[in-house]
């Protein structure tokens, strides 16, 4: 929905494990004519072909969210897809993603990154290729959740690639270009996603915004092959299938019933299946303390929660993703099919919320955190609080006459709220984490924000579909969109009231960022990250 500001990224010494990389070339006495020997210098070229290749796959994912979010009331239209469907087009991404994000880090380091990362990419350009040519709205979710199950197999490798590529030295450099990167998809991606729809290409419709990925796909696996090189972790955890079967099988029991809830009536069956999950949470924290136990290799560190700074970060990412989920879907449809705007409209409007996230987010890490700590994120949700206060002032004032000028005031408090959270979160969450554990708290904090995205996207079915009602008459279509959106912002609002309070938990002041050993690497850290940019945009 799935992702959608450029967010923190990992410290250049987030971990010590990296490729020998060979030293440069030396330059030959001058009246010497002995030839040297060329490999140095082709293996320097050879690892920045790596990072445009990786860094293009990271920005292929993120870019894929965005325009999903955009073009959702076009494919609604054309497809007729119900409203569960809808809502399965992003949940059902952000769902799969979620649970094979840190079995595809592991995978990597156990086969091999670059192995990972070609399967990845291969499988998500095929996805791409099923999504654009989805002839009923079933074919299309089933594609996106195969998109989001491959994207766990293709991003985490992103971070572990680079690290195993570059030393130490050069790594600030990196970092500071997936920064640019993150934050051109931040905002070209609801842009281009407006665009392709509206330009309706061969009269394919909104189909574009998937088949695209096709050709940057094919390149990307093709140069990957040759330019990225092979590497794997020295002490490999194992892989915790079971976990990763018992922590999907309790969020289907848990969103399925949201979604198909306003559907079918609230049938028994949904009841008796989300009070169900609860149980298979309750089987999965078990097992975990029992895999523990036997082999010290379980899907989630259950001592971690132990920590309290990091026990009130995932409930702040946990709940953060619910507010995400709920509005950015519910913005999306309360423009082009409440206030019957086109989407190139709706495209550009958003695009005062992703600078103000990037400028916030990049201003948050260097100048603020350092220096006033815990309260720079709590004035970021007490920022989106009021953003969302004004906007529903605005809505009510001037209901469908709303202009998006009018909007830009909301969106740019929003988004500068949103950039004092998003970049130095997880750093704060991971702060007190002790560094043996650094990787695994990294990878299940992206995990549990991408479960609450899905989980958000679930609610939409109650707190925006179920304030519409059951096909309102074409002339109150609009109206009943634009009270159904005022409903959720008071939602999403409280979602944030929650996070502020919960936040008091988080250390006061930053910490030195935590070393992660060998399992630190599996670049669940920049994933969650662009992800959750992908969402916001």
């Amino acid at each position: 929905m799935p992702s959608s500001a450029p967010p923190s990224l990992p410290s250049p010494t987030a971990s010590r494990v990296a490729a020998p990389v060979p030293p440069a070339r030396p330059a030959p006495p001058a009246p010497v004519k002995t030839p040297v020997a060329p490999t140095p210098a082709p293996a320097g070229r050879r690892r920045w072909f790596a990072l445009a290749i990786v860094m293009t796959a990271a920005f292929m994912d993120l870019v894929d969210v965005t325009i999903v979010n955009i073009a959702i009331p076009s494919i609604q239209r054309e497809t007729g897809a119900s409203v569960s469907a809808i809502q399965w087009i992003t949940a059902g991404y952000a769902l799969a993603f979620a649970a094979g994000l840190i079995t595809g880090g592991r995978l990597g380091d156990i086969y091999g990154r670059k192995r990972l990362f070609l399967i990845g990419i291969g499988g998500f350009t095929l996805a791409s290729a099923l999504c654009g040519l989805a002839g009923s709205p079933e074919i299309l979710v089933a594609a996106r959740i195969l998109q989001g199950a491959t994207a766990a197999l293709m991003v985490p490798q992103v971070l572990s690639i680079v690290h195993a590529t570059f030393p130490a030295h050069e790594r600030g450099k990196v970092f500071g270009l997936f920064g640019a990167v993150v934050g051109l998809g931040a905002v070209s991606g609801p842009l281009l996603g407006a665009l392709l729809t509206e330009w309706d290409l061969f009269g394919l419709g909104w189909r574009p915004i998937f088949l695209i990925n096709l050709p940057v796909g094919i390149a990307g696996l093709l140069l990957g092959a040759k330019f990225i090189t092979e590497s794997k972790a020295p002490r490999a955890v194992r892989l915790d299938l079971p976990g990763v079967a018992l922590i999907t099988l309790a969020m289907l029991m848990l969103i399925y019933p949201l979604t198909r809830g306003h559907e079918l009536g609230w049938p028994l069956w949904g009841h008796l299946s989300m009070v169900g999950s609860l149980f298979v949470f309750g089987a999965l924290v078990a097992y975990q303390r029992q895999k523990a136990l036997s082999d010290g290799s379980p899907l989630i560190e259950l001592s971690l929660f132990r920590v309290k700074s990091f026990a009130a970060g995932i409930a702040v990412q946990l709940t953060f993703g619910v507010g995400l989920g709920i509005f950015f879907l519910v913005w999306t449809m309360y423009m082009q099919m409440g206030l019957g705007w086109s989407v190139l409209r709706a495209g550009t409007t958003g695009i005062p919320f992703s600078v103000a996230v990037s400028v916030a987010a990049g201003i948050s890490v260097q100048k603020l955190v350092p220096r006033f700590g815990r309260k720079v994120l709590q004035a970021g949700a007490l920022l989106m609080i009021a953003g969302l206060l004004i906007y529903l002032w605005e809505s009510e004032h001037y209901g469908m006459g709303i202009t998006s000028w009018q909007m830009a005031v909301p969106l740019v408090v929003m988004g500068v709220g949103m950039g004092l959270i998003v970049a130095p979160l997880t750093d704060a969450v991971l702060s007190e984490v002790p560094k043996e554990h650094a990787g695994s708290a990294s990878g299940l904090i992206n995990t549990v924000q991408q479960m609450g995205t899905a989980l958000g996207l679930g609610l939409v079915s109650v707190v925006f579909f179920g304030a519409i009602g059951d096909r309102p008459a074409p002339e109150e279509a609009g109206p009943a969109f634009v009270d159904a959106f005022q409903q959720s912002l008071w939602w999403v609002a409280g979602v944030l009231s929650v996070i502020f309070l919960v936040m008091f938990a988080l250390p006061a002041r930053p910490r030195a960022h935590v070393e992660g050993d060998a399992h630190a690497e599996d670049g669940a850290n920049l994933e969650g990250r662009v992800n959750m940019t992908g969402v916001a945009s």
